[in-house]
């Protein structure tokens, strides 16, 4: 398969992100753009962990009852989830129903409100964006990981952070603009 691939609309796009309509929006919307804010900035660290052993696509069309679900991922509101929360999660089939990552979930919204004591989740996810980050000419050169996402994964669970691998962070860095893995030739790469 080719790196890019021209869309039926004439532009070029990663080849991922050509296969589906709503990987089509999302690659061109949202992928690699810079996020900021705290309830985002958790959305997208809660769902990446949601994912992990699942299709991006899944969760895609999934966000809208995610978002629903976990109260538009305000940190304050999932941190206070009790047992009954819990149980409302599990019943949900709007969302991936999954023990581990629900739990995951809840402690993280707990450990995002306690970053804003030393300046907040955005400030703290922010601090590991490489300084320089080389686009990469094919997919054969984006990494699963990167020294960056070693470290933001560490420092996350020393904040009392979990399901927070370097692997699922540094797709979270992708995710929110920390590195910007659009390969050459695709449109959003010639956007840099």
């Amino acid at each position: 398969m080719s790196d890019v691939v021209v869309g039926e609309d004439g532009v070029p796009r990663c080849a991922w992100g050509a296969s589906s309509p709503a990987y089509v929006t999302y690659h061109d919307e949202e992928w690699g753009r810079p996020v900021h804010g705290e309830s985002a900035l958790f959305e997208r660290v809660t769902l990446e962990g949601f994912q992990s052993g699942l299709s991006w696509l899944t969760i895609l069309r999934k966000r809208p009852g995610f978002r629903d679900a976990f109260d538009g991922f305000d940190a304050e509101k999932v941190a206070a989830y009790g047992e009954q929360d819990r149980a409302r999660l599990m019943a949900d089939t709007r969302i991936v129903r999954n023990n581990r990552k629900v739990d995951a979930a809840i402690t993280n919204a707990r450990a995002v409100v306690a970053l804003r004591e030393s300046g907040g989740l955005d400030a703290f996810m922010w601090s590991y964006a490489p300084a320089h980050h080389a686009s990469p000419a094919s997919f054969a050169e984006v990494p699963a990981s990167s020294p960056e996402s070693v470290a933001l994964a560490k420092a996350l669970k020393r904040a009392g952070f979990v399901f927070v691998g370097p692997t699922t962070m540094y797709a979270a860095m992708q995710a929110c603009g920390l590195v910007d893995d659009h390969v050459a030739g695709c449109h959003r790469a010639a956007e840099r």
